[in-house]
Order: structure tokens, then sequence, then C-alpha cells
């Protein structure tokens, strides 16, 4: 099952929704045949996932202003939201992409791997003890800390999670873009 999104739902279908559950958009348009090829491999998955994603559908035609919000050149375009924003995408018909997708929405995030990696192997508890409420600011800070004290196979595990946790929180969060160039002075 799928639900048609317009410009005047999207917000609180995809946006608001994504907070709850992950949703799976479809950027289609009736005329384009790769995108009748693709519905059912997508519709098919979904379902699989048994209400873990909801399928959203933008119809580009009626739609516009979706389609330059979200940078639509080609169709079908399909982008995974979670937490409000985009955490994975694909173009053109890609059964890969839409498994590889959904097991991006419904897997645990970059912070829960990283802070699972963390405590497993023992590291960094006040990194883990940040990511696990939450806190990115004070995770960041913590991780460019020990940046300064380690080796470089400690400094390029620094560097993983934290580009991680940049792909969490999305290339527009201010947070994210901070830290990203303190990382990057850091390295470099």
């Amino acid at each position: 099952m799928s639900i048609e999104v317009t410009e005047a739902t999207f917000e609180a279908e995809v946006v608001e929704r994504s907070r709850e559950t992950p949703v799976v958009v479809d950027f289609w348009a009736d005329w384009c045949q790769p995108c009748h090829m693709l519905a059912p491999v997508l519709e098919s998955a979904v379902a699989e996932r048994d209400g873990a994603v909801v399928l959203a559908k933008v119809d580009v035609d009626a739609n516009p202003e979706l389609s330059q919000r979200f940078g639509i050149q080609g169709i079908p375009a399909v982008k995974g939201f979670r937490d409000g924003r985009v955490v994975g995408e694909f173009v053109g018909v890609n059964p890969a992409g839409v498994t590889e997708l959904l097991e991006t929405l419904t897997g645990p995030s970059e912070a829960e791997r990283a802070a699972a990696e963390l405590r497993e192997a023992g590291d960094l508890p006040d990194v883990v003890e940040a990511l696990e409420r939450g806190d990115y600011e004070a995770a960041f800070e913590r991780l460019l800390a020990h940046l300064d004290e380690t080796d470089a196979d400690g400094r390029d595990r620094v560097r993983r999670v934290m580009v991680g946790l940049f792909r969490d929180l999305g290339a527009e969060d201010p947070v994210a873009a901070r830290y990203r160039r303190r990382l990057a002075s850091a390295l470099f």
C-alpha cells in the first residue's frame, strides 16, 4: 500500500511521519515507463517490511515545487526519510538500491552503530554516553579532543565515526556543518 502525497500534504505525510516511521518517497510520473517498472518492486519490498516503512508517491508533474525542492532531475527518483530528513536515495530502476535504501531506513542509524561499536570495543565511554542521550555536540567535542591524543589508526576511527554522525544529522544541519569544518581543520 502507498499514499499519494502532494505539496499540501508532504510535510505532514512525509517529513513529520518520518520522525515516527521511515518513509520512502517515490517521485514518478504517469508517462514514465521506468517508473511503472519500479513501482511494483518498491511496493513489494515495503510490504515485506510489514509496516516498518511507509511508501509515499509524488507525481512530479502535479507537484513541481516538490520536484524542485528535492532536486529531482530524472525519474523514477526515490528518497528515504528518517527523522525528518533524507538519509538515502537513488535514481532509476534499481532493485538493489531499493533493498539498500530500505535496510538503511530500518536498520540502526550511524549514531546507533557508532555507539555500539565504541561500547563493544570499550572505547570512549564519554562519547557513547553523549550519543545515547542524543547530544551530538558533546559527542563531537569529545571526539575532537580524542583526535589530539591518539595514533593514526585512532584518528581514522574518529574521522569515520564523525563522518557517520554527519550523515545522521544531514548536510544542512548547522552542528554537522560546524564540526565538519573543525574536523577538516584538525586533520589537514
